[in-house]
């Protein structure tokens, strides 16, 4: 049995493999890529270690989209969306360069790394810049067509990945964007009392877990979640439900469920997100997620209350 890979570690395959046919695709690090980085190994004339360089590595990989390469610069997320925020606003906000931001340690993946190292304000921080497409793949396989969609568009990317989870992505046709809301199956006219909204590998977990266990309620998988995404989800969701509770390793301010919320006034959009205090705590992925307020058992608790109770309205 093929053994599933993380986010982070099929990002570099799939960029590797990209880079056989595509000549154009330059993959720049900011001393993250670790040794035997398998674009390093295949492409070694097109693998540039830039060192901690957030800000100025931006700027080169606008100037390598601008001569008419395809650059990825990855980094930690925390770096990429704050550290480099005036690059990123002004090379691939305001001047639209062909440039792919890819963002492993998203939300607080990074657990031990500390406060620092965690982004819990990133999503706020690039959705603010306007035109640059945001995407929070799920598992292995989504995360690959993610980037296969980077590299064939001419659109700035940021492409928010976690750390060493790896998950088998939930069934989309190979005919169907990434970009298409991916709806979990229900029966045919069915119309939920509630929708949950998941964004990213933890909170589609959490959904994926709880859809199960209640009848009357939907879910709803967004991989992009820039403005032009979700004005285009505001649709499709209308047809689901009236009530909706987005699910989302991020803090509240700033977040999906904010944007929505104001896509959709006629409704109502909560938020199961990250809470407001910092990830203080020292530990794994999911006990940081725990000590925040994110998790099946909070979630569980919010859903019930949606819904009126344990035996509803």
């Amino acid at each position: 049995m093929t053994t599933l890979l993380s986010g982070r570690d099929a990002y570099k395959d799939e960029l590797a493999k990209l880079a056989e046919t595509e000549q154009r695709i330059i993959c720049l690090e900011a001393d993250l890529g670790g040794k035997n980085h398998p674009f390093q190994i295949r492409h070694p004339k097109r693998f540039v270690n830039l060192g901690i360089a957030e800000l100025a590595g931006v700027d080169i990989a606008a100037g390598l989209a601008e001569a008419g390469y395809v650059p990825f610069i990855s980094t930690f997320a925390a770096f990429a969306a704050l550290r480099a925020s005036e690059s990123v606003k002004l090379s691939m906000g305001y001047m639209a360069k062909n440039v792919k931001l890819v963002a492993p340690y998203g939300g607080v993946s990074g657990g031990w790394f500390g406060t620092t190292h965690h982004a819990l304000e990133d999503i706020a921080v690039i959705q603010s810049f306007q035109n640059i497409r945001i995407a929070c793949p799920h598992g292995e396989e989504e995360t690959r067509r993610v980037i296969r969609e980077a590299a064939a568009s001419s659109e700035p990317y940021y492409i928010r990945l976690s750390r060493n989870d790896a998950f088998d992505s939930m069934p989309r046709s190979s005919d169907i964007s990434c970009k298409d809301l991916l709806v979990e199956e229900r029966e045919k006219d069915f119309r939920a009392r509630l929708c949950l909204i998941s964004v990213g590998e933890q909170a589609t977990e959490l959904c994926k877990t709880l859809t199960e266990e209640y009848e009357d309620v939907a879910h709803a998988h967004a991989c992009y979640i820039d403005s032009q995404s979700l004005k285009a989800y505001v649709e499709p969701l209308k047809a689901l439900a009236d009530r909706f509770l987005v699910v989302e390793e991020h803090r509240a301010t700033g977040g999906t469920a904010s944007y929505l919320a104001l896509l959709m006034p006629e409704h109502s959009v909560y938020s199961h997100d990250s809470g407001e205090q910092w990830p203080t705590y020292g530990g794994t992925h999911a006990e940081v997620l725990a000590d925040l307020g994110f998790g099946l058992e909070p979630l569980r608790e919010q859903i019930v209350s949606l819904l009126g109770g344990p035996n509803g309205i």
